[in-house]
């Protein structure tokens, strides 16, 4: 797993909730550039410990990317999984990386 260049990508203000719009996507997608993929999925195709370190990265930056491994198929299936198993959807899908999104959970604010 490689670091990211920065802390956390610069996310649009306000930032977008799902399911995402046409221009939502076109802004992620920017600020997604620069960034290095943050976790890969390998042989052992998607297991629990891959979805939890997925999870972990998606609470923490709220954009990512992620390497994929294997055939289109199995990288659509796996992707589909993903999304669905932590409630998170795709911005970009090009070749062997994914771009994914969820919103980041709001701070708890002292009372």
């Amino acid at each position: 797993m490689s670091a990211q260049r920065s802390s956390s990508p610069r996310l649009p203000s306000p930032a977008p909730q799902l399911p995402l719009s046409g221009a939502d996507k076109r802004r992620l997608r920017g600020a997604a550039h620069d960034l290095d993929p943050v976790v890969q999925l390998g042989q052992r195709g998607l297991t629990d410990g891959l979805v939890a370190e997925v999870d972990r990265a998606l609470t923490a930056h709220g954009l990512i990317k992620v390497r994929l491994a294997g055939s289109r198929v199995d990288k659509d299936a796996d992707v589909g999984q993903l999304e669905a198993r932590l409630g998170a959807a795709t911005v970009q899908r090009i070749g062997h990386l994914v771009v994914l999104y969820r919103p980041r959970p709001e701070a708890p604010t002292p009372e």
